[in-house]
């Protein structure tokens, strides 16, 4: 008997940001703001249509309280997912 392994599904880094910003009841313009980058950023961020660069896993470290590994662990593994899930 063969079964086939499907990866499971992982939230994305967008996700984990949106609740986030929420949790201080923050909104998207807010953290533009606090780290600098235009609000743009953060929603294609939110959308999964941008990814975490490592200069924005730093600022939203810095902004957030976690750490900049945190971020590009989370941008790595949803990258990662994708492209096992396009193979299967």
């Amino acid at each position: 008997m063969s079964q086939k392994l499907v990866s499971a599904r992982i939230p994305t880094p967008g996700k984990i940001l949106s609740r986030e910003i929420e949790a201080p009841g923050w909104t998207q313009k807010d953290l533009a703001e606090i780290i600098g980058r235009p609000v743009q950023t953060i929603n294609k961020i939110i959308r999964s249509s941008g990814q975490i660069t490592s200069e924005t896993a730093i600022e939203l470290s810095q902004a957030l309280g976690t750490s900049p590994e945190f971020w590009t662990n989370l941008e790595a593994k949803y990258q990662v997912y994708l492209v096992v899930s396009q193979k299967t």
